[in-house]
């Protein structure tokens, strides 16, 4: 039988984690080969931040993990975000000489295109001396048990379209369900599930929401309009709303898949960007939100957020003769304020003329609009997915099954998912970064 070629590891996915990864684990002076079945190469980077790639957040606090990760066990990525921080990340960014700036709230964009920082992760790979076969579909991996039927070591043979390979480790980087289009699949999954390890359920995260019915149609004319906005879902927990611009869940609360691990349902809330869609609501706000919303559970709107909506009514009538839409154009838009008031007659008269009672009730719903989306856009719209491989099958230093010798999950596979504005991304470093260190060498 002819010998079949070996690597020290094989990875599965050329995205961010997989590419990164590779470059590392190269660069240990590991033998590596990358394998990718898309066309081309890191897609969701080349596509991210509008084309520019929002590569990490300056912000993050790895200590407390909680504050900007989703999952059952948010936690479980401290150790990965203490030991590969944004400042590393920043710092590899400007050895390639690639220019960047921040947008706002600590978030990091590359300022030319996301190929720099496609071009940089393939240099590192270069560097490491990192073998790539894409495109190319794994077929099979199997577990092959050392002469000693030792499970504790032993190595795995790969068969690909390209091939097969053995190899010291495995290490599985094929992201979630998010965009089909450029290559989405749930293949890391179905290799979980062949070696047993448990999975989270899977939804999309970060995606817009869809309405519809009696209560949506006021709203369907007005796609493309984008206003700031206070968002949240879930239980208030006192008698004041927490502090808004991402307001955080008590010290260890952990959300899975926007569901609370605790008993209470603790309210989340986000001050940002709201975008009307044809199809329901979109923007920074929404994306947010959606990773902790859950089916059948309200959304609460601020639509002039930072506004005392009665007061600045109550003002206007005794000043003013416009009509109501036309003073409440001062603090939404104009369109908003025309499509709010034509939901009652009281609301189409001047100022002057509109009962008090009318504009507390305007002012009341305008500073909470309770809405109930149907659904969500799905995974083609989905900037991520939420839940994946269970992390209490996982140790958090090396990112290594504890029941599997050699296989490894990083990156959007596994059940940890960050807000938008570079967190997913810096997970995908980190979580990279502490496998390859960690992978064995001959």
């Amino acid at each position: 039988m002819p010998t079949l070629p070996f690597f020290d590891t094989v990875i599965v996915g050329a995205g961010a984690a997989g590419l990164f990864c590779a470059g590392q684990a190269g660069q240990r002076g590991l033998k590596v080969l990358l394998i990718d079945h898309a066309q081309t190469v890191a897609e969701k980077i080349r596509i991210s931040g509008g084309g520019r790639c929002n590569f990490t957040n300056r912000d993050l606090d790895p200590a407390a993990p909680h504050k900007y990760f989703v999952g059952q066990n948010p936690q479980f990525c401290r150790s990965a975000l203490s030991r590969y921080t944004p400042a590393d990340f920043v710092a590899l960014v400007q050895k390639h000489g690639i220019p960047f700036h921040e947008k706002h709230k600590g978030q990091l964009f590359a300022d030319r295109s996301a190929e720099d920082i496609i071009a940089m992760l393939l240099a590192e790979c270069a560097a490491g001396g990192v073998t790539r076969w894409q495109p190319c579909s794994v077929k099979k991996i199997i577990f092959l048990a050392s002469m000693a039927d030792d499970t504790s070591a032993g190595s795995y043979q790969i068969d690909t379209d390209c091939g097969t390979v053995q190899a010291r480790s495995v290490v599985v980087a094929t992201g979630g369900l998010s965009i089909p289009k450029i290559g989405a699949t749930d293949f890391g999954y179905r290799i979980a599930q062949q070696f047993g390890i448990p999975l989270i359920e899977r939804r999309p995260g970060l995606v817009p929401l869809t309405f519809d019915g009696d209560a949506w149609a006021p709203y369907t004319q007005l796609s493309g309009l984008a206003l700031p906005v206070q968002i949240s879902t879930g239980i208030q927990e006192g008698p004041h709303a927490p502090p808004l611009r991402g307001s955080l869940p008590p010290e260890g609360a952990a959300f899975a898949l926007g569901r609370p691990s605790g008993k209470r349902k603790t309210r989340m809330a986000f001050d940002e960007d709201l975008l009307f869609t044809h199809r329901g609501l979109s923007g920074p706000a929404v994306l947010q939100i959606s990773s902790y919303w859950e089916p059948g559970a309200p959304l609460s709107i601020h639509l002039a957020p930072g506004v005392d909506l009665l007061a600045a009514l109550a003002d206007a009538k005794l000043r003013s003769r416009k009509l109501l839409a036309n003073e409440l154009a001062q603090w939404v838009p104009s369109r908003l304020a025309d499509a709010w008031a034509a939901q009652s007659s009281d609301w189409q008269r001047p100022m002057a003329e509109v009962p008090d009672k009318a504009l507390a009730r305007l002012a009341e719903r305008l500073a909470r609009w309770e809405l109930l989306p149907t659904g969500s856009e799905g995974y083609k719209k989905a900037e991520v997915t939420l839940g994946g491989v269970d992390t209490h099958a996982l140790s958090q230093q090396t990112m290594e099954c504890k029941a599997q010798p050699g296989l490894y999950f990083i990156g959007e596979v596994v059940d940890v998912t960050g807000w938008l504005g570079g967190y997913n991304f810096q997970w995908a470093w980190a979580s990279a970064a502490a496998c390859a260190q960690a992978l064995p060498t001959g």
